[in-house]
This record gives C-alpha cells, sequence and structure tokens, in this order.
C-alpha cells in the first residue's frame, strides 16, 4: 500500500495534519530526526523514517513508496541569530524534498507556505491569492524565505510535479508542542508584552488548518495556493479579547510604530535584553490581514469561531503555564512602570 509522507509532522501544526491524516484512514511515514520529541503524536500509527529535509540521502529513502508528500516542516523565526539557518532551512530544504518527490514519481504534494509569502495587505483592507508579494520591503529573513520556498513550489509545478500550497495565516490553537506558534498568547499570559503597536494579523486555528490541508490535497488544483485562514483582528481587539477570556490585564502601552522600532534597536546595540526584535516589531507593524474566499469557495473549507480558538487555546495555554500565568502576576508593576517610562520617551522622541 503507498504511503502518506510528512515533514515537521512533530510540530504544532505538523501533529495536528498527522492525526487528522490517521483519521482520515492514511498509512503514515514520519520524516523526523533523531533528536525529535514524538510525544505530540503517541497513540497514532506511523512508520518513522529517521532524517533531515537538508539530508538529501535519507529524503530519498524516505520517500520510497510514497504517493503523497506534505512539507510541513520549516523554522519560523525572526531572531538576528537564526536567520542563516532559517532561508537555508526553509529554501532550500524545500528545493531538497520536492527534488526528492520529483524523482520519486509522487502522485501528489502539499506545500505548506504561509501568508508571508503573500506580504502584508494595505492598511485597512484584505489581501487574497492574487496579491503580488508585498513583503520584500520590509527585510525580514523569514518572510523572504517563504516568498522563496512558494516559489520553489511553484518551478517545479511548471515542471510538472503535482504541487499545491497551503498558505496558513497566524496559527493559534491548543496541543502546541514546542510552544512557538503560542508564543504571543504564552508572553500575554505572562505579562511580559510592555508596548505594542498598531498592527493587524489573521487568526486561524490549527485544528482548521489541519483539516484544510486534506482539502487542498483533495480538491486543490496543482500549481494553485489557498490561503487557510479565520478572523481578522487588530492587535488592540485580540489583546482585548485575551484580557476578557484569561482575566489578566492587557499590555499597558500602545506606542507609535517608529518609537518602537527606534526602541528595540537601541535595546539591542546596547545590550539590554528585550522578549523581540526588530523583525518582529517591523512585522506587527503591518495589517496581515486576508479573506479565504477562495479557499472556501473551490474547496469547501470553513473555519470555526474566533472565539472557541482563542478560549481553547488560553485554556491549553494556563494549564501549560500553572501558576506562572494569571491576574495576579508580580510583573504588573514593573510593566506599568516600563509603560510609563516608553511614554515618557514617546513625548521627548516627539518634540
Amino acid at each position: 500500500m503507498s504511503k502518506t509522507l510528512v515533514t515537521g509532522g512533530t510540530g504544532f501544526l505538523g501533529s495536528h495534519l498527522v492525526k487528522a491524516l490517521a483519521e482520515r484512514g492514511d498509512e503514515l511515514r514520519l520524516l523526523a530526526r533523531e533528536s525529535s520529541r514524538l510525544d505530540a503524536v503517541l497513540g497514532i500509527d506511523f512508520e518513522s523514517a529517521p532524517g533531515d529535509i537538508m539530508d538529501q540521502e535519507s529524503l530519498q529513502g524516505a520517500m520510497q513508496g510514497v504517493r503523497r508528500v506534505f512539507h510541513v516542516a520549516g523554522i519560523p523565526s525572526m531572531r538576528p541569530s537564526d536567520r542563516e539557518r532559517v532561508f537555508d532551512v526553509n529554501v532550500s530544504g524545500t528545493r531538497h524534498v520536492l527534488e526528492a518527490a520529483e524523482r520519486a514519481g509522487v502522485e501528489r504534494v502539499v506545500h505548506t507556505s504561509s501568508i508571508a509569502a503573500i506580504g502584508p495587505a494595505e492598511r485597512g483592507q484584505t489581501a487574497d491569492e492574487t496579491q503580488r508579494f508585498t513583503g520584500g520591503r520590509l527585510g525580514i529573513t523569514y518572510i523572504n524565505s517563504k516568498h522563496e520556498a512558494e516559489l520553489e513550489a511553484l518551478r517545479y509545478a511548471e515542471r510538472g510535479l503535482p504541487v499545491v500550497i497551503a498558505n496558513p495565516t497566524f496559527v493559534l490553537g491548543p496541543d502546541d508542542p514546542a510552544g512557538t506558534s503560542n508564543r504571543l498568547v504564552r508572553r500575554f499570559l505572562q505579562r511580559q508584552i510592555p508596548t505594542y503597536v498598531e498592527g493587524a494579523l489573521n487568526i486561524v486555528d490549527v485544528r482548521d488548518v489541519a483539516a484544510g490541508h486534506l482539502l487542498v490535497d483533495e480538491r486543490g488544483k496543482v500549481g494553485e495556493r489557498y490561503i487557510l485562514g479565520g478572523r481578522n483582528f487588530t492587535l488592540d481587539r485580540l489583546f482585548a479579547d485575551l484580557a476578557r477570556i484569561s482575566g489578566v490585564r492587557p499590555p499597558p502601552l500602545r506606542l507609535p510604530g517608529r518609537i518602537a522600532l527606534t526602541g528595540v534597536e537601541v535595546a539591542s546595540r546596547v545590550g539590554i535584553p528585550i522578549p523581540t526584535t526588530g523583525d518582529e516589531v517591523r512585522s506587527g507593524l503591518e495589517w496581515w490581514t486576508y479573506t479565504s474566499a477562495k479557499a472556501e469557495r473551490e474547496l469547501g473549507y470553513s473555519a470555526r469561531p474566533h472565539e472557541e480558538t482563542l478560549e481553547d487555546t488560553v485554556r491549553w495555554q494556563m494549564d501549560a503555564l500553572g501558576n506562572r500565568a494569571g491576574p495576579g502576576r508580580i510583573y504588573d508593576v514593573p510593566l506599568d512602570v516600563a509603560g510609563g517610562a516608553l511614554r515618557l520617551a514617546g513625548r521627548l522622541l516627539g518634540r
């Protein structure tokens, strides 16, 4: 019987996708490094293929007898120290997977891209799959790497490899093995966000994205991309909803983008430890807002109510954090002091 190969199957989206594929009845093979933790996929029947998307020899072996490939593996980091590795894994790793799939003659490849490959919408607007890439001007390695990886997928589609592309928006939900995707919520609950900027983003449930991948596989057109999104939020609205659900106070200060970016860059130069980066601030200033109308129309995709996603995310994250989260955190006083200091700095810079 032919198999379905999943790369990145032990991560957040990958593990939810593996569960959805198992429920569909696929015979699964997971490409995983020897150091990968398999906790998120315990209880699921799969064959483990030791390897890495940067190791072409292991990829060739993993592709044997495979009919379908879901390429989910990648690095989402915006940390300066990760830039070289992010580009290498996201772009070269994708090329390796596609090359191995082509050689093996697989019948279908679903490439997990990102709305980063499309770029932000105009302020106050929403973007769709027809938008030309607008993220290059930001100079953010992760965003550029997802765009380049998607171009690799399209090149292979033109060469005859049956590749279809899924573009998830900002994914939240329960059961995040490494905590990477839910980092924003975790930091919110721990009162580690002293300020924020006037951006916006589209939130989608990981379970809906996993189900959407199956629809992309079953109904998507070769060489096409499909945005898998949910609800558009301004950061004001998102933090207000998280505060209402969790009982944790929202960040005390919204800063103009120029001041926030200057503060982060100065802190980085003088060695002050801060929980964010210049790339994250630049990204946070944009409107990552989208419509999933194409996926709804062509695939039958739908997203659950955003309240369910936020409530389940907060509940799971608070359980994981235990007494490290909650409305009584001792971070409140220093956060308020930091907010006051930044407010004063903003006034001085504005003169």
